[in-house]
């Protein structure tokens, strides 16, 4: 068990959130604020009950190094909009630097200040002590409300939630019920989808849920590991060769469950990956040299569609070819177009699915887009999250 935002007392009180703000910039503006919007029902509560609110996010990957690009201050303009309120921003060195901590402490009572990019400090990702400790010393409570990150034991998110008291944000509550619910209780039929480049990226998710779905669906790149492991001519198609085996026995343990893997009956093919190339549609398992499977193809994609349409419960979570160049991106947007039309409850588990979905403008036809990608793989592959451990009582 978690402590939630209801185990907390949070009147009056300062309040340092853990958020997800890690949103692409565009011109110096936010270009998606999907995870903005998602800690919005934390914020609002929090303000409710008259909390002085300290947020703290990372953006981007500046390696403990304080650069420009990747500022908090486009994030802080949009929340202000979002809110209609003033958020509280200064352009530091860091969340502990000497500047931030004058500010974040001066902090007037009902106010939300955000603090400048976690990891500008190398002591983030390090989850150093000291670090933890300064901004412990900003609040009185801690909410970690950021899922994307729940799977790094960062200064922010793991080492800060062991020096105040602690609780799950509403949107982490909400994260970690839908998806555990889908490995622990999920409606029949349950149909999974699941594409990306790598086997290996997807192993442990496959294995967990082989006993629990009823089909699984693979696309994308690593649909090819498959076919070449059971014999089959995949070209130039992106294909892991150490993991040939492991397909073979994620198949085999496939047929002993009664789960059934549903591979693409033909592929989307070109020489090269660029908009303007030849396309032809081979069958999966005969793609001739020089040639690589870069798409689902048009009976894949009638098998997919047809294969989805009793589900109860889906998750998805992976492209179904290299989406962001078209033509590719056909097989991604019919999976996005059916998934979005099923009456079923359907979970979109994060990374380039969910952007997928988002750029079609299907987002609010899906019962729960999540906001983690290596976060809700390693949740549904029953993985412990160190950010989610350090709440628990």
């Amino acid at each position: 068990m978690i402590k939630t935002l209801k185990d907390l007392d949070l009147k009056d009180k300062k309040v340092l959130v853990r958020v997800d703000f890690n949103t692409p910039l565009s011109d110096g503006k936010v270009a998606d604020d999907s995870r903005i919007r998602a800690a919005l029902p934390t914020i609002k509560y929090l303000i409710k009950h008259n909390a002085t609110i300290i947020l703290m996010s990372h953006l981007g990957r500046p390696k403990g190094q304080v650069k420009d690009d990747y500022r908090l201050e486009p994030v802080a303009v949009h929340l202000s909009k979002l809110l209609g309120k003033d958020i509280r921003y200064i352009q530091s060195d860091g969340p502990i630097s000497p500047k931030q901590i004058e500010f974040a402490n001066s902090a007037p009572k009902g106010s939300i200040t955000l603090l400048e990019n976690t990891r500008f400090d190398a002591g983030e990702k390090k989850n150093d002590p000291e670090m933890a400790k300064i901004l412990a010393s900003y609040a009185d409570v801690f909410v970690n409300d950021a899922f994307g990150t729940a799977h790094r034991a960062h200064a922010s998110t793991e080492g800060v939630a062991h020096l105040l008291p602690s609780a799950a944000g509403l949107l982490l509550e909400k994260e970690i019920e839908i998806l555990s619910k889908l490995i622990q209780n999920p409606e029949k039929p349950f149909k999974v989808i699941i594409g990306g480049a790598k086997v290996s990226d997807k192993i442990g998710v496959i294995a967990k849920l082989l006993p629990i779905a009823d089909e699984i669906l693979i696309g994308g790149a690593m649909a090819y590991s498959f076919f070449k492991a059971a014999g089959g001519q995949v070209g130039n198609s992106l294909v892991e060769d150490d993991k040939l085996d492991l397909a073979n026995e994620l198949i085999k343990k496939a047929s002993e469950q009664n789960t059934k893997i549903i591979l693409p009956i033909d592929s989307a093919c070109a020489t090269e990956i660029k908009s303007d190339v030849e396309v032809k549609i081979y069958p999966s398992e005969q793609i001739p040299d020089g040639w690589m499977g870069l798409d689902i193809g048009p009976e894949a994609i009638k098998t997919f569609k047809n294969s989805l349409k009793d589900a109860k419960t889906i998750l998805w979570n992976g492209p179904m070819g290299v989406s962001e160049v078209a033509p590719f991106d056909k097989g991604t947007k019919a999976v996005a177009e059916t998934v979005s039309e099923l009456d079923g409850f359907t979970v979109i588990g994060g990374g380039d699915s969910v952007a997928a979905i988002n750029k079609l403008g299907f987002a609010d036809k899906i019962d729960h887009v999540s906001t983690g990608g290596g976060a809700s793989l390693e949740l549904l592959e029953g993985k412990t999250l160190p950010g989610v451990k350090a709440l628990e009582f």
